[in-house]
């Protein structure tokens, strides 16, 4: 069996492994560790909760150790890009574990905060900066900051990126980075536009694969309950009261429809928080917060969600309304069975997401079971315009004209 020992990790790297509870390394660390160490690019694919941080993280912080100088002001020695604040979040928080007893420095930036208080963060420069595109952007036009000595550069959840349209960001910030650098990309799906991605910014990468992407995580038990769109919230409760111990996930198509389903939810007596776009970040953090300590057992989200949160805990995810882009479903239940426990994914299905479903099941190479409802006649789902009760937040192909500026602000 691999150890970490055995990957090429320094001692205090190794330290800090063992203090954030490690023991053996995922396969995706396996492989991904000692390639990278030696300065290869990656193309890595993997399940969510599969340990993809630490598969980047470990050699990137050795690496810029080994090269043993600090960052001149205003400049980023490395950079990842991710998605979502609760991504960004999440990815800080695991590199400020592992760097604590050396001397290099993570920042990070996202939307929702105050940009002054960035930009004077950023004056000091930085080792590794973890940062939303849109933000960046904000940053880069304002002259906050210099890429142009960053020779480390991490996209991670990329398939979510190319979903969310941050490809045209990608292409203003790639060309400021320094080179040669070192470039690592991670998905957990492989949609075709990822291979151009990979081709367009990766110099013959090594490709690691630990699962068949669209494959969710073995210990998830998936189910399916067809139910009309108006009884969702009723049947969701009766789930609800069978597992009152538990941490559920709950997945909405749309903010409006996330924030009034976590009203009624309160209103009936339920420990509910919601986050999506309309939040702000302190509210998205405070949500997170008494999610993951039980204080609130339930939090109602938007997709903004489905890459962020790593908490081992959550015991089911119920897609309340199924997502457009069937990718996006294996991200969800992807928030449970972690850290190698079991966990179950119910997904309510009405008349208009058949052929979602359909896309999902074909995605996952399975039948969904189904635990209760009769399968009604297939409807189109309504026009964009008129679909609101039911739809989408991040990912209508039919509003990506004006991305950037909506995505600094959802991000």
């Amino acid at each position: 069996m691999t150890k970490f020992t055995d990957l090429g990790l320094s001692p205090e790297l190794l330290k800090a492994v063992e203090q954030a509870g490690y023991e053996t390394p995922s396969p995706i660390q396996a492989q991904a560790i000692p390639l990278a160490l030696a300065g290869h690019d990656i193309l890595g694919l993997a399940q969510t909760g599969t340990g993809k941080t630490a598969a980047f993280g470990l050699p990137l912080i050795e690496n810029l150790l080994a090269a043993g100088r600090r960052p001149a002001p205003k400049t980023v020695r490395a950079l990842i890009l991710a998605p979502t604040r609760e991504l960004v979040n999440q990815i800080a928080e695991s590199l400020r574990q592992y760097v604590k007893d050396t001397p290099l420095w993570v920042n990070l930036v996202v939307g929702g905060v105050s940009i002054n208080r960035q930009i004077r963060m950023l004056s000091r420069g930085t080792d590794i900066l973890v940062a939303t595109p849109g933000r960046l952007i904000d940053l880069i036009e304002r002259r906050a900051i210099d890429l142009g000595q960053t020779r480390h550069l991490v996209l991670d959840e990329a398939d979510q990126m190319l979903d969310l349209g941050f490809i045209h960001a990608l292409r203003r910030i790639a060309p400021l980075l320094g080179t040669p650098r070192q470039t690592m990309l991670f998905s957990a799906t492989m949609p075709r536009q990822m291979n151009e991605l990979a081709a367009a910014y990766l110099s013959n990468p090594k490709r690691i694969q630990v699962s068949t992407p669209g494959k969710a995580a073995d210990k998830v038990r998936q189910s399916l309950h067809f139910s009309p769109q108006s009884e969702k919230t009723g049947l969701l409760k009766d789930y609800l009261d069978t597992s009152p111990d538990g941490l559920a996930l709950v997945f909405a198509r749309t903010k409006h429809g996330a924030e009034k389903l976590k009203k009624h939810l309160e209103n009936a007596g339920y420990d509910a928080v919601s986050i999506h776009g309309n939040k702000s970040q302190g509210q998205r953090e405070r949500a997170i917060r008494a999610f993951k300590s039980g204080q609130a057992r339930i939090l109602v989200a938007t997709d903004v969600a489905a890459r962020g949160i790593d908490i081992p805990d959550v015991s089911h995810v119920y897609n309340y309304d199924l997502p457009e882009v069937p990718e996006n479903y294996v991200h969800r239940i992807g928030r449970t069975a972690r850290a190698g426990k079991e966990g179950k994914a119910i997904a309510f299905v009405s008349a208009t997401e058949i052929g979602y479903l359909r896309q999902i099941q074909k995605l996952m190479n399975l039948e969904i079971s189904v635990a209760g409802g009769e399968r009604p006649v297939e409807e189109k789902p309504a026009p964009r315009g008129g679909g609101r009760r039911h739809g989408g937040g991040f990912g209508s192909k039919k509003r990506r004209g004006n991305r950037g500026r909506r995505h600094q602000s959802a991000a």
